[in-house]
């Protein structure tokens, strides 16, 4: 753990990229990243406009001791890449599962970073989770594919709100039985 990094959660490796914990030198590539409403549309909790000073709440909440939910962020820098290329979490939802979710700068779009950040995390486990679910916004078939590559089944059709959209939005609902 460096000064600037709050929690101990383990860094991750992967070929192009590592899963770290959150430092607060990330801000400025947060806000600037999660400020894009092309991003924030496809999440259902980054607000469009990001405000001023949510970044660094997200990183303060990040290492708070008796969080539920681990963020990593993408860090592309062992291949000349960004320091954060989006950011990935697991989040506690009951014995034996998590829920994950993600996000990545357009810079980084179909470069195939998104799969191998969350095939790297499936594959550390790092909440011993015997089951991950995600689900992804209907209008957002990439990010599906996604899932389905990294061996997420699909389980149904539902709805979730969108901060950035102010509404209701379809989603497509997975899950991923692990070991």
């Amino acid at each position: 753990m460096t000064p600037d990094t709050l929690t101990d959660q383990p860094v991750i490796a992967a070929e192009r990229i590592d899963l770290r914990p959150l430092r607060r030198s990330d801000a400025g590539l947060i806000a600037l990243n999660a400020g894009d409403e092309r991003v924030a549309r496809a999440t259902a909790n980054i607000p469009h406009p990001y405000p001023p000073g949510a970044a660094e709440a997200l990183i303060e909440r990040s290492g708070a001791p008796d969080r539920s939910e681990d963020i990593w962020a993408i860090d592309g820098t062992k291949r000349r890449g960004s320091e954060v290329m989006g950011l990935i979490a697991l989040t506690h939802v009951d014995a034996g599962r998590s829920e994950l979710a993600y996000w990545i700068a357009p810079a980084w779009w179909n470069t195939g970073i998104a799969s191998e950040a969350v095939e790297a995390l499936l594959q550390a486990n790092p909440q011993a989770a015997d089951t991950i679910f995600a689900s992804v916004f209907q209008d957002n078939p990439a990010s599906a594919r996604v899932l389905t590559n990294c061996g997420f089944r699909y389980l149904g059709d539902a709805e979730n709100y969108c901060v950035a959209r102010g509404a209701c939005v379809p989603t497509w609902t997975y899950s991923r039985r692990m070991g």
